[in-house]
């Protein structure tokens, strides 16, 4: 008999208490000398399920959870005793391999999370059982114009929020002629519920560095930093762990795996700022200076860490990589739409039956990931939006949720992708306050440089806390917009540019919450909790 016996042991899986769990199991195996082989491994997304366990014996996999201390014992007595008290159905998550028996995990479509949850992230030998390195190993049989022909034509666009076309900003950066290159992986996610780029690190290190290590080589980079925030201490060792692990296997350094290419890695880390997410203020604060936008022209390819060509992806970007190369960009391309191809992860959170990090292609209506796969809203409420991209995006009502997931659809209701925020909003909630949420923490954010945002956003806040304590003026919801054209058109990066967006998708979709506000009609709650403040 062969049994392995998987447990989470992200920072999700830890907040809900794997730790007990992992030492419970390792007791309880150890008393009984059972044959089974435990192991770590980061989250498989189901959050709303954690400390989740996966029971793998002669190739056969049941899923549990969440599965607590006390609950180690009835599982073991149902797979390795005599059946004993069994298992709760409460617990069981899953009998089939293929999760097709729960919708959360079977309706997904995973590429860059498809080892999360399967493997343990400390171990090498785990990735190269499935298929590490393969893909820079073929790769390196390539030329490099011919590599980054195949992320063009896989219509892979860039996962951080704007969309740009991957191939074609590799391609700038390939044909400058000024060295070094720098390649920089932004992992500095610091939109408030998003965990995307956290949990692919923390399930599958190597398959970020492996799709980096494919990048330098396609647009001839000799250094490269991974820009994570201080926040991901878990992350942020697994991936010192990884990046050990891939020198001594001669995937990084000095003529990486006989192939002449020379490429090494450096973790940088960042102190929590959102604004780092703007590329040229993540480059300062790379260069250990304060995190602020710079104008463009120059673009980083022409110009960026230390005045010299600097290409930078997410997370999500770069860990798509080895897939492409491996399956082909036809493959890849044919899980999206024409424009876009490809997966795209989101963090489900808010008011939903069942949250996560959930993987879907390109493509996939909004009704179907919140409804086929996240259970609709919990509580029994109705929904309301769904707020997307983060402090960057919009609020999308429930009537248009036939919405496909894809760049410009997206685009044409006020959100955006973003990096993959996804808070579910129920028919409890205020959207002025939500918009006043938002709004009040990209204010915090700025960094100040450029009035319409420092000033404006303040301004806009002010606005929306006088509705929200019952005391706004007729003249707020007019002058309200106007500063949104201002704060968008006139801001020096993107997070200003972007900064009215929950505002003016609430405007446009939820108007008659801000004329009740207007009238005196906020939530009571709010307004006694925002008086002392507009008052002051």
């Amino acid at each position: 008999m062969s049994a392995i016996i998987r447990l989470g042991m992200s920072t999700s899986d830890i907040a809900a208490g794997a730790e007990a769990t992992f030492l419970a199991l390792q007791s309880a195996v150890r008393h009984r000398q059972l044959p089974v082989e435990i192991k770590r491994t980061g989250s498989l997304g189901a959050s709303h399920r954690e400390p989740v366990v996966d029971v793998e014996i002669d190739g056969q996999s049941t899923l549990y959870g969440p599965v607590t201390p006390e609950r180690v014992r009835p599982l073991l007595d149902q797979h390795f005793g005599s059946g004993g008290r069994g298992v709760s159905s409460d617990w069981l998550i899953s009998r089939r391999n293929d999760r097709s028996d729960y919708p959360f995990l079977g309706k997904q479509v995973k590429v860059t999370t498809r080892l999360c949850g399967l493997i343990d992230p400390y171990s090498l030998e785990d990735y190269l059982a499935h298929d590490g390195y393969e893909a820079l190993k073929k790769a390196l049989k390539m030329s490099p114009e011919e590599v980054v022909q195949a992320v063009l034509d896989s219509k892979l666009r860039g996962r951080g929020g704007a969309g740009f076309p991957t191939g074609i900003k590799w391609n700038l950066i390939r044909k400058s002629p000024n060295f070094p290159k720098y390649l920089i992986c932004n992992a500095d996610e610091g939109d408030p519920g998003a965990f995307m780029d956290r949990a692919t690190i923390e399930g599958d290190p190597h398959k970020l560095l492996e799709g980096m290590i494919i990048a330098a080589y396609a647009i001839g980079a000799s250094r490269g930093y991974i820009y994570a925030r201080a926040e991901y201490p878990l992350a942020v060792s697994i991936l010192r762990h990884a990046i050990n692990q891939a020198r001594e296997y001669g995937a990084l350094g000095k003529n990486i795996l006989g192939s002449g290419l020379d490429f090494d890695l450096t973790i940088k880390e960042g102190a929590g700022a959102f604004v780092c997410g703007e590329e040229t203020a993540l480059m300062h604060s790379i260069e250990g200076k304060r995190g602020m936008p710079t104008m463009r022209p120059p673009y980083p390819a022409q110009s960026g860490l230390w005045g010299y060509p600097s290409n930078i992806n997410n997370v999500e970007t770069l860990a798509s990589i080895s897939s492409i190369v491996l399956n082909g960009p036809d493959w890849f391309a044919g899980l999206g739409t024409d424009k876009s191809g490809g997966t795209k992860a989101f963090a489900l959170t808010g008011a939903i039956q069942r949250s996560g990090l959930v993987e879907v292609p390109i493509g996939t209506p909004l009704r179907e990931l919140i409804y086929d796969i996240g259970g609709g809203c919990a509580d029994g409420h109705d929904l309301k939006a769904v707020q997307m991209g983060g402090p960057s995006g919009g609020c999308i009502p429930a009537n248009l949720m036939d919405t496909i997931i894809d760049y410009d659809e997206l685009r044409a209701t006020g959100a955006i992708m973003g990096s993959g925020g996804m808070v579910v909003l129920d028919d409890t909630v205020s959207m002025v306050n939500m918009a006043h949420y938002f709004l009040s923490f990209t204010q915090d954010e700025s960094c100040g440089k450029c009035v319409p945002c420092r000033v404006g956003t303040r301004k806009m806040l002010n606005i929306l806390q006088r509705l929200l304590a019952g005391r706004g003026r007729m003249t707020d919801i007019d002058n309200l917009r106007r500063l949104c054209i201002t704060v968008g058109q006139g801001s020096l990066c993107g997070l200003g540019q972007t900064a009215p967006n929950p505002v003016l998708t609430t405007l446009r979709y939820f108007e008659d919450e801000y004329m009740a506000a207007l009238e005196g009609g906020a939530n009571g709650n709010v307004q006694a909790q925002l008086a002392a403040e507009v008052t002051a």
